[in-house]
């Protein structure tokens, strides 16, 4: 049973955090610049990928990403353009061998699929969503995996804790799952672009700030921030509005920021 004082606050914080005011400050502003879809899905999924760390330097990192592709990412992808680029720093771990990464995995995604809603809409939900484009982003590179593509691990509850349980549990895919918030959920921060995907099914994007609130607020008694984790929270943020639970991802975001 819901707690209608917990209710009230998450609702409050929601309203509060959640303005065209935000956008500004956020990551999300990369992929609001391009009215293509494909140019948005492309945005959303590499600024995603990059946004860790202090907000000021991904947005930063983000800038010079975006201004490298030009006006088009999806056409400096097509146009082979990618195949010029170095391997400079683009942001902490991210370098522009992982980016040439990316822009032949999305080649391959793209000729496949047409669009990247159509990869993820064909699977039976987010989770084998994240896991199907995590196979076709390698297929697009001979096989190989990134490091920061995230691995959802066992799709079933019932994965093998002997076997280890980062192993086992699978990542939170806080990354992903943030790129596809921004793309299915609608609002005055998030696009809204993909309209086979409902809000309902989206998984929260758990980074430890936001983990780190959800437990203080009795949310969250797991203690591993990893796939088990999301599952966790977003089944409680259910309770509170089972259409659209990760909204809830702005007030945990407010609340923390509050108690630092």
């Amino acid at each position: 049973m819901k707690d209608k004082t917990l209710a009230q606050k998450l609702d409050f914080w929601y309203e509060k955090i959640c303005t065209k005011d935000f956008i500004a400050s956020d990551p999300v502003q990369f992929p609001r610049r391009y009215a293509k879809k494909e140019d948005i899905e492309i945005a959303a999924f590499l600024t995603a990928t990059i946004a860790w760390g202090r907000r000021d330097l991904i947005l930063r990192s983000a800038e010079r990403l975006f201004a490298t592709m030009g006006k088009s990412p999806f056409s400096y992808i097509a146009s082979g353009e990618y195949k010029n680029l170095k391997n400079k720093n683009i942001h902490r771990t991210f370098f522009e061998n992982d980016l040439k990464y990316f822009c032949r995995g999305f080649e391959y995604c793209y000729a496949k699929y047409g669009n990247l809603e159509k990869l993820f809409a064909c699977t039976g939900n987010v989770w084998e969503g994240i896991a199907l484009f995590r196979e076709e982003m390698a297929k697009g590179n001979k096989g190989q995996y990134s490091k920061h593509i995230s691995n959802p691990g066992a799709l079933s509850d019932k994965a093998d804790d002997r076997a280890g349980e980062k192993e086992s549990n699978g990542s939170a895919c806080k990354r992903l799952n943030l790129a596809l918030r921004w793309l299915v959920r609608k609002g005055p921060v998030d696009l809204g672009l993909w309209k086979s995907i409902k809000p309902s099914a989206l998984y929260i994007p758990l980074d430890v700030h936001v983990a780190r609130t959800a437990r203080k607020l009795g949310l969250l008694e797991r203690k591993s921030n990893d796939k088990k984790a999301v599952v966790e929270l977003t089944e409680k943020l259910r309770e509170f509005c089972a259409q659209d639970p990760v909204k809830y991802d702005f007030a945990l975001f407010g609340m923390g920021i509050e108690n630092k």
